[in-house]
């Protein structure tokens, strides 16, 4: 087994032990982040539903064009993702960091979107 399918593998069971704990709900969705190399996403589940309610990405067009560094797209998304989360009526959610380090890219989405008023 490759290097990058045992560090893909760890991520997901890391992933398995948080979801144990975090499941959202209409009144407060799931803040679920996936990190890939170049790329960050966000987006705010009902798992009730089964439903993703908003979502963001810095391949968005208004992210894309930015020269800022991978951290502050971040910081950026996790902004747009609560502007959104506060025009679709939600201003509070649970965080799923999907395994990873809540460090770097991760927690400068968390840090943006709690500087727009999101709680969790």
């Amino acid at each position: 087994m490759s290097t990058k399918q045992t560090t893909r593998a760890a991520r997901i069971r890391r992933h398995t032990r948080v979801r144990r704990r975090v499941a959202g709900t209409p009144e407060r969705p799931r803040l679920a982040v996936f990190r890939s190399n170049q790329h960050i996403y966000a987006q705010l589940i009902d798992d009730a539903a089964g439903r993703t309610l908003v979502h963001a990405s810095d391949m968005e067009m208004a992210l894309r064009a930015s020269d800022e560094n991978k951290t502050a797209r971040a910081r950026e998304v996790g902004k747009l993702v609560a502007q959104r989360a506060k025009a679709a009526g939600l201003d509070s959610v649970v965080f799923d960091r999907g395994g990873f380090r809540y460090a770097g890219r991760v927690q400068a989405l968390a840090d943006g979107a709690r500087e727009e008023g999101l709680v969790f």
